[in-house]
């Protein structure tokens, strides 16, 4: 698929509205043995990495904000996007952080914005 046409992540296989956000990044899982010695030396004792994903949609309707919300609700999804370390297109399994949040910006007749919807997806 040209990248022009590829939309920047699909969860499950189904296309979500391209994030406002998307801030990637790697975090390293060190042994439980890791620390520092009488010497002050640190030993990492890195056992695995692991890309955490800060997702956030801007100015979004009531519809789309479930939409969203809806794709990422099951424990575990397969999550296709653009890995920077890889310089490539991934698929890998991740899990939503303990807290999403959906603010409301206006709730009138006629207009029902929601300022941001945002969360954290890790790897799992």
């Amino acid at each position: 698929m040209a990248d022009f046409y590829r939309p920047m992540i699909t969860v499950d296989g189904r296309t979500v509205k391209c994030p406002s956000v998307f801030d990637w990044g790697i975090h390293d899982v060190s042994h439980p043995d890791a620390g520092r010695d009488q010497s002050a030396t640190m030993w990492k004792g890195r056992v695995a990495r692991k890309r955490k994903i800060s997702l956030a949609w801007n100015g979004l309707t009531w519809w789309e904000t479930s939409d969203i919300l809806q794709a990422f609700s099951p424990e575990y999804v397969q999550v296709y996007y653009p890995d920077m370390l890889s310089g490539q297109y991934e698929t890998r399994t991740f899990y939503v952080s303990e807290e999403s949040k959906a603010p409301v910006h206006t709730w009138t007749v006629g207009n029902r914005t929601i300022r941001q919807v945002a969360f954290d997806i890790i790897e799992r």
